[in-house]
């Protein structure tokens, strides 16, 4: 994992999505919000629980980086310069949340590829940089043990 910066200067690491958090100290990680009445977990913020319709009831919390894979796709065609193929997944994060991602360390094969599989989360620097020449940190997942 390339590690990110804990200064603003232009050369610091960026989250690739608003739950992506990168602390000044620490390791990064994944952020959800759990409603204090019922304890579901979500990604990303809102005011209301879709679970039990609680309203401001919800708390971050930073989720686990270990989960089980519940279902993947592998992308044969995709945007131009985009490498192909590369494995989409949705991942049951220990504890609470599910999360899209892409599946990596592992061959774009359904026979290599099973559901319920273990994964872990990790962190990289993403492949491009944007028309600003901003570097951004995102997420993978990759197989567990």
């Amino acid at each position: 994992m390339s590690e990110p910066s804990g200064s603003n200067s232009a050369s610091a690491l960026l989250p690739v999505v608003p739950f992506l958090k990168i602390p000044e100290t620490g390791d990064p990680y994944l952020e959800g919000h759990k409603c204090q009445d019922c304890g579901a977990v979500f990604i990303g913020e809102r005011d209301n629980c879709s679970s039990c319709a609680s309203r401001d009831h919800l708390k971050p919390v930073r989720l686990s980086n270990d989960g089980e894979l519940y279902v993947f796709s592998i992308v044969h065609r995709s945007f131009p310069g985009i490498e192909v193929p590369y494995v989409s997944a949705v991942v049951d994060l220990e504890g609470g949340g599910t999360v899209k991602g892409n599946l990596i360390n592992v061959e774009p094969d359904p026979e290599k590829i099973k559901m319920g599989m273990p994964v872990e989360v990790v962190y990289q620097t993403a492949p491009r940089k944007d028309a600003e020449g901003n570097e951004y940190l995102t997420y993978y997942f990759q197989p567990r043990g």
